[in-house]
């Protein structure tokens, strides 16, 4: 267990973020295929807190909701009115029902460019100098609107937090600004809280009161200055929300191409967190790489391309597709123009070529389907021709139905496979058939009507027509005539 190790973690997640302008809860909107939320607690997680506690308020059951199902052991206390900061962690520490001896690490609910190695040396920072409080901070280019962080000279320590509108001509040049996040003491913490004021113009209980007491006790305050200013930005609107996943979408590529991975245009590339690759991957403009979403080694994935929980295996190209939750074997060829829905799994250089859409469809190894087909609830065997403009008929207007077709089979162009039905290996279908019918092993099946040609047909139906006068004019040119 790490020495550094806190007590607790409380993430401030109880306001309701009109500024949003949504019916979603400020904390529950996504940045990189995660939540606001979802971000803080993971960047929480890593540092093994004994508790992890969120304060929820605003759309308490959905927010809750989501901590349930997406991260479990987490627990939440309610804050029925958002009366402050300070209100809402004195909620979390009495969902604690103990005294918490340790360090309390504070965090706000819509950062989530805030990493765990930050966090990290913030607890780290907080045990080395013997804090009582140890204030995140970050220097930034313009601290116009934010808190300053005063410093005592001599010492370092932190000795004021000075609203932008309260600090003077000299204070307003210093770039050290309040992130609201904090590392404490807990039994401190916990007896300071007790003794915050309301008196103030909001009438709330604010944490960066609990500086002021510490310190006038004679405790010392202390900063951890972040290195990169940018992790502490906060999201009050769509518009920081698109710039947090920008900022994130940015940080996630640089690390894929740090690790062997090619991004031809970073700028039109998206990338959730989720998002996993090897070395040597291709990834092309205008490509997003959503949910789990694996890229095998010297796989190419794009241009043009939406992957959500999809795996590309080694070697596979995938060119100007949409997938979701699909397998693409190693070597295998997607695209250009195809469509892998759920369920589809494409075997070691397997083919699903330009506009061909495959649901819930097992491809065998070397088996191609080249183009302009449909292949829905079906298996394929191994190094099968499936012909153009092929159709895999799997629903009867109540339920689904399944089509096998062997390995080593040549089906015809313009086929329909009315499910449920079975062509066996080595098996021969004839363009334009109809299968509805079992096929045998090693058989050809031929599942259409005779041709039948009526001789002077247009001449007689439809006269003086440009058709007839062709058809007249090719009747009467001499045998051999070009």
């Amino acid at each position: 267990m790490s020495a550094n190790r806190p007590a607790a973690v409380v993430v401030l997640a109880a306001g309701e973020g009109t500024r949003m302008k949504s019916k979603t809860p400020k904390v529950l909107h996504e940045v990189c295929g995660r939540s606001l939320v979802g971000h803080v607690v993971s960047a929480a997680r890593e540092l093994d807190p004994e508790h992890l506690v969120v304060v929820v308020g605003h759309a308490a059951d959905q927010v809750g909701a989501h901590l349930t199902d997406r991260y479990a052991g987490t627990r939440t206390a309610f804050q029925a009115e958002q009366n402050g900061t300070g209100h809402a962690v004195r909620i979390a520490l009495e969902e604690l029902g103990q005294s918490v001896s340790g360090t309390v690490v504070v965090v706000c609910g819509d950062t989530p460019l805030l990493s765990g190695a930050t966090l990290t040396a913030l607890a780290a920072t907080h045990a080395a100098d013997g804090n009582a409080v140890t204030v995140l901070t970050a220097e930034v280019p313009d601290a116009t609107g934010y808190g300053r962080i005063v410093r005592d000279a001599a010492t370092g320590a932190v000795t004021a937090i000075v609203e932008h509108k309260d600090a003077t001509a000299e204070q307003r040049t210093v770039r050290e600004i309040n992130s609201g996040v904090f590392a404490f003491d807990g039994q401190l913490l916990a007896d300071a809280l007790g003794k915050v004021r309301t008196d103030n113009s909001q009438g709330e209980e604010y944490l960066t009161d609990v500086l002021g007491i510490l310190r006038e006790a004679g405790h010392r305050v202390g900063a951890s200055v972040a290195d990169d200013h940018r992790e502490i930005l906060g999201i009050n609107n769509r518009v920081q929300l698109a710039e947090a996943r920008r900022l994130l979408n940015q940080r996630l590529l640089e690390q894929a191409m740090l690790a062997g991975v090619t991004v031809v245009d970073p700028s039109s590339v998206l990338v959730d967190v989720t998002v996993s690759f090897e070395p040597d991957a291709v990834v092309h403009p205008g490509t997003q790489l959503l949910g789990v979403t694996h890229l095998g080694e010297g796989s190419e994935v794009g241009p043009n391309t939406r992957l959500r929980d999809t795996s590309v295996g080694a070697g596979a190209r995938v060119d100007n597709t949409v997938a979701d939750r699909a397998e693409i074997g190693p070597e295998a060829s997607v695209g250009p123009f195809a469509y892998l829905r759920p369920g589809t799994r494409l075997g070691t250089k397997s083919k699903a070529g330009t506009y061909v859409e495959m649901k819930n469809a097992t491809i065998g190894e070397g088996t191609k389907v080249p183009h302009l087909s449909y292949v829905g609830d079906a298996t394929i065997g191994d190094y099968t021709n499936i012909g153009a403009a092929s159709v895999f008929v799997n629903y009867d207007g109540e339920a689904k139905h399944h089509t096998t077709i062997g390995s080593h089979c040549k089906t015809g162009s313009d086929n329909m496979f009315v499910a449920p039905v079975t062509v066996g290996d080595g098996a021969y279908t004839a363009a334009g058939s109809v299968i509805t019918k079992d096929v045998p092993a090693g058989s050809l099946a031929v599942a259409r009507g005779q041709q039948r040609n009526i001789e002077g047909w247009v001449a007689r139906k439809r006269p003086g027509s440009a058709a007839a006068q062709a058809a007249a004019a090719a009747v009467e040119k001499p045998s051999g005539d070009l």
